[in-house]
């Protein structure tokens, strides 16, 4: 099978109205909040990904 992404389906006219039906859902002023949300969102994702793993702590068990 071939790997494809959803961006190779929509052409030009799929993604003009795709945005318009974008704006008319959440409206101008909205839509800024949600991408400074989402880039937020993927700034800590990249971070925590590059961060050390915190080591789980060693127990002993006890007889």
């Amino acid at each position: 099978m071939k790997d494809f992404t959803i961006a190779a389906l929509l052409g030009g006219p799929e993604m003009i109205i795709l945005g318009v039906a974008i704006l008319l859902l959440f409206g101008g002023k909205k839509i800024p909040e949600l991408m400074k949300g989402l880039g937020k969102g993927i700034k800590e994702f990249k971070q925590g990904q590059q961060d050390e793993p915190i080591p789980a702590p060693v127990t002993e068990k006890t007889k």
